[in-house]
């Protein structure tokens, strides 16, 4: 059971999200490291301030910042000031330390001079506070600039990925019969080779349509002068009154149907070849290809008296299309038979190097000005001497071109007749 195809989804969303969400990350990093980063260098700003005012303040002077408590101490361990606030304690650890009064946390300073000892307690929750302030600040800029770098890199794909759309929609309002190229301007370069590849398959699509309107249109032709013929025969039969003549108009009317019938059999050959370029390729051998076409072909050539026959069996190798390969040489033998006279010769040698098969015959040849234009469907040359419908060679050059092979006419030197060289790659 086939599996339905899941889409992959649009590339402009995936993209989109990929990138707005590499940039909300990278901003919330970089915002978080801003945000402590300033917390470090903040209390270590405080740590310097209330190591200057410690150093800075003198008897007379005090803080007047509500957070900042100042004692002083003379040489004899006598307080000569304190700031109005919470009791501290009395002469603390000189430097730095953290103290707890009254559920209040402080950080405090105390440093000790000839002349007195100075001690400096700063609240420590309104530190922190101002501390986070100066953070929020700090990361203020990336949260506010995450924003609007996403709408520029949304503005940037959209407008990056909008000969994509233009394009989607110039391919999506065309009639089903428009198969001219797309413009290739103006698109970026991971674009373009798609666009360049759609074109070439647009004149594929193109040539092939234009082949099966020629096709149909030269099969209406062709088949128009049979089916009046056989109505004709059928009238002359229904008009026979004579078992003689009926006998005669019946075996036109069945001359003419076997006629009909290989001119659609050759039509539908060549539409199949035509349609289907590519098959089960295989590796299978001239020889046997050759041996199985000749007794297909055997029973017409002796009923005509021809001497039919493989001159060389050296077997060869190629890789191909059995049924195809098959067709195309059974064409050939099928019109050497048919345009050589009776009691003639038809030959058929294999080549090795490089694998060929070789088709000649004893029959009148075609001038060498027509030899080009045999391979064009329904053409027969003016002085052919058989019936036809003019599709045999037309079918073998189709194959061979399918299995990049090549299809040469000349005169046999041998026979003096038609040479066919078909030659593998």
């Amino acid at each position: 059971m086939s599996t339905a195809a899941v889409p992959a989804g649009s590339l402009r969303r995936q993209l989109l999200w990929l990138v707005l969400a590499a940039i909300a990350l990278v901003s919330v990093l970089q915002a978080g490291t801003a945000y402590r980063s300033a917390l470090i260098q903040a209390d270590v700003l405080f740590d310097e301030h209330l190591r200057e005012l410690a150093r800075s303040v003198n008897e007379g002077g005090a803080a007047q910042d509500l957070d900042v408590q100042v004692q002083i101490w003379s040489p004899e361990g006598v307080e000569v000031f304190r700031s109005a606030g919470p009791q501290m304690p009395e002469r603390a650890l000189l430097g730095f330390s953290d103290i707890t009064v009254q559920g209040t946390h402080w950080r405090v300073y105390a440093v000790q001079t000839p002349e007195h000892t100075v001690q400096v307690a700063q609240n420590r929750d309104a530190r922190e506070n101002r501390a986070r302030a100066l953070a929020l600040r700090a990361a203020l800029p990336v949260i506010l600039l995450a924003p609007l770098l996403m709408a520029a890199v949304w503005w940037l794909i959209t407008r990056s990925l909008a000969p994509v759309e233009r394009m989607r929609r110039q391919v999506a309002g065309r009639p089903a019969d428009d198969l001219s190229a797309l413009p290739e301007s103006d698109l970026p370069e991971e674009v373009l080779p798609l666009v360049q590849e759609l074109n070439l398959l647009f004149g594929r699509v193109r040539l092939a349509f234009e082949a099966q309107r020629h096709f149909v249109a030269d099969a209406a032709h062709e088949l128009r002068s049979p089916l009046a013929a056989l109505k004709l025969q059928a009238q002359a039969l229904h008009r026979a009154s004579e078992p003689a003549q009926r006998e005669a108009a019946l075996q036109r009317l069945e001359s003419g149907i076997e006629r009909t019938i290989r001119l659609v059999s050759q039509m539908l050959a060549l539409a199949r070849a035509e349609s289907q370029p590519a098959g089960a390729a295989q590796s299978l051998g001239l020889q046997q290809l050759a041996r199985d076409a000749v007794a297909q072909v055997l029973p017409d050539a002796r009923g005509r008296g021809i001497d039919l026959g493989l001159e060389n069996e050296a077997d060869a190798q190629v890789t191909g299309q059995p049924e195809a390969l098959h067709i195309l040489l059974r064409n050939l033998l099928e019109n050497a038979v048919k345009y050589t006279p009776a009691g003639g010769r038809v030959d058929l040698c294999i080549g090795a190097h490089p694998p060929s098969l070789v088709v000649e015959d004893s029959g009148p040849g075609i001038p060498e000005a027509e030899r080009d234009r045999v391979f064009d469907r329904f053409y027969r040359t003016p002085d052919a001497a058989a019936a036809g419908s003019g599709l045999g060679l037309a079918i073998v050059r189709t194959i061979a071109q399918q299995h990049g092979a090549t299809v040469t006419l000349g005169r046999s030197e041998r026979l003096g007749g038609l040479r066919v060289r078909v030659q593998f790659p």
